[in-house]
């Protein structure tokens, strides 16, 4: 092998794969879509189970008389279905999940024990907020509207958009000072209620209420305009099947 073929030969190797896997594949399956199955197995049946169960607890809820639904009442209906979807999908998902890792990172360290975090109250506050504010600007914006009978799907995602902001902002807290309890060590005879205190207190003492919302551009920048796609399909959706099979 010559000098010249030598030196040339990892970027020419990494070029000669990248253009046989492109060809071969494309951009979808290389490309911004890699994992792409996964994420559907499990955002698919989270969506079913949080707007079914939202629109459950919402009837169960609403005034027999008027059938409508107070706001308080959607908010436990949101705090329902977020209960409803972290047991059935998002616990189930995150054990698998933190179990598989272990796995594979069990030689590197055979002691560490796996974490598994409780989603039920950051899934419940997040999807109550959510949900509540949603259904809100949507009264709203046909009081404004009388004539239209459906709003048009450009300002279901616009709310969508910032209902979906409502729900990081509601649990970002919680979600902090989740994340510092699992990182500090626990002290013998402290409760875990003691230890979410001890550090809630020293968050606010040292560092103020903005610490209590770090990272929180980020994750709404992730969850908003996921939250407005989800909105508007479901009420297309909702609608479509209401007109085949009217209640």
């Amino acid at each position: 092998m010559s000098a010249a073929r030598y030196h040339q030969g990892p970027d020419a190797a990494l070029e000669v794969r990248t253009n046989t896997r492109d060809k071969s594949r494309g951009f979808i399956a290389t490309g911004a879509y890699i994992g792409l199955g996964a994420v559907l197995s499990g955002i698919v049946p989270k969506m079913a189970i949080r707007f079914a169960s939202f629109e459950a607890y919402k009837d169960w809820l609403a005034d027999k008389e008027t059938g409508k639904t107070a706001i308080g009442n959607i908010f436990l209906a949101g705090l329902g279905a977020g209960v409803t979807e972290a047991v059935a999908v998002v616990t189930p998902m995150e054990v698998v999940k933190i179990r598989l890792q272990a796995q594979q990172h069990s030689l590197a360290d055979p002691l560490e024990a796996p974490r598994y975090r409780n989603a039920a109250m950051p899934q419940a506050t997040n999807q109550g907020a959510n949900f509540t504010a949603y259904q809100e600007i949507k009264k709203f914006a046909h009081r404004m509207q009388p004539d239209l009978v459906d709003l048009p799907s450009y300002q279901h995602m616009v709310i969508g958009l910032i209902s979906g902001a409502m729900g990081p902002f509601s649990n970002a807290p919680i979600d902090t000072i989740k994340t510092r309890l699992q990182k500090a060590t626990a002290i013998p005879g402290q409760s875990a209620f003691q230890r979410i205190f001890a550090i809630a207190a020293d968050m606010w003492k040292t560092e103020g209420v903005s610490s209590f919302y770090k990272g929180i551009t980020p994750r709404v920048l992730r969850v908003a305009p996921g939250q407005a796609i989800v909105f508007a399909v479901y009420e297309r959706v909702s609608g479509v099947i209401e007109k085949i099979s009217p209640r």
